[in-house]
């Protein structure tokens, strides 16, 4: 990586995905000129630690972005419609995190690994949106079985942790189950969940529409479409949150266009940059959440051809939602826009 030092702001520094974002930075040896962490008033007065320098917390404020090349925002919708446009005006690109921006046909919504040619065609500075986590595992696994054999249709289920839900939905876990294990038979929901989370496991991730899908359902039915290019691609989703501290994963129902056989598909996959293939039932290898966590790659396993319909085919997909699914993927966008 051939880059030139880049002063960086990080809308959201003190999160999960902030966090997560500065270890990045860090562990990639990124190329930091100036690092601007921005914060909430609560973090006045306190520091992060990057590159071997100390760098103040910083509140959001007009002109804060003057001189940055990039701006990461992790800090939700409102925060990023409000100040996004703001860092773009000021010079720099603006990689959000949120679903703020995704399904605008303006915006570029992109996986480097599955459409960062559309990067190549950058004007200047804009925004650019990361997709949501689950959504970027997914279409890691289905660009290369699409451009190999053709996707008719995509049903996934996901089992997806609680860092999904911040710091505060780790809490909540770790929480609820020091409670169960000292002796507490009930459980009570806590501000983060809707349902005690510990030893437990919820069908409910973001607001439930008219016709019964949520929110984070319907986040990966249409961005899906939209990263692929295949607007008339048919993605069926259901997403449950699970009692794993994080790392999330993916049951997935793929039919294709062609018949192909195991080792065509294992070929096919294996050649996707950035998705490493596990699976050996002998010696029950397959990708879990726990093994995935800390680590960059998306994971599959579980490779297997449906028995009543043979160009079906069902497999397991695990990845870092912070990582991959969030604040990795963001450094991969900056990456090729810099590089």
């Amino acid at each position: 990586m051939s880059l030139k030092p880049l002063a960086i702001g990080v809308v959201g520094a003190t999160g999960v995905v902030g966090q997560e974002f500065l270890t990045l930075l860090q562990e990639r040896d990124f190329p930091v000129r100036e690092l601007r962490p921005f914060a909430s008033e609560r973090s006045q007065g306190k520091e992060v630690e990057l590159q071997g320098r100390h760098w103040p917390l910083r509140t959001l404020q007009p002109g804060g972005f003057e001189g940055l090349d990039l701006v990461f925002f992790s800090s939700g919708d409102d925060i990023s419609r409000e100040w996004a446009p703001q860092a773009v005006a000021a010079g720099a690109y603006a990689v959000d995190n949120s679903a703020a921006f995704r399904m605008n046909p303006e915006i570029r919504l992109v996986v480097p690994e599955v459409n960062g040619d559309q990067l190549n065609s950058l004007s200047g500075p804009c925004i650019i949106a990361n997709p949501n986590c689950s959504t970027i595992q997914l279409v890691m696994v289905l660009k290369p079985l699409a451009r190999d054999f053709g996707l008719e249709s995509v049903q996934v289920a996901s089992y997806q942790a609680v860092s999904g839900a911040g710091l505060a939905g780790q809490q909540e876990l770790l929480e609820q189950t020091q409670q169960r294990m000292s002796g507490q038979d009930k459980l009570t929901a806590g501000s983060t969940f809707s349902h005690p989370i510990a030893f437990n496991c919820l069908p409910h991730i973001g607001s439930f529409n008219a016709e019964g899908f949520s929110s984070e359902e319907m986040k990966i039915m249409r961005e899906s479409k939209k990263i692929l290019g295949l607007p008339d691609l048919s993605v069926s989703a259901f997403t449950v949150r699970v009692p794993a501290l994080n790392g999330h994963s993916e049951a997935l129902w793929l039919s294709l266009k062609k018949l192909a056989q195991r080792p065509e598909i294992l070929h096919s996959l294996e050649q996707m940059p950035g998705l490493q293939v596990m699976d050996n039932l002998e010696e029950n290898l397959f990708p879990t959440a726990l093994m995935a966590s800390g680590t960059d790659p998306v994971y599959v396993g579980r490779i297997h051809q449906d028995l009543d319909s043979p160009q079906r085919w069902l497999m397991w997909v695990v990845a870092d939602n912070l990582r991959k699914g969030a604040a990795l993927n963001g450094l991969q966008i900056a990456e090729r826009i810099f590089t």
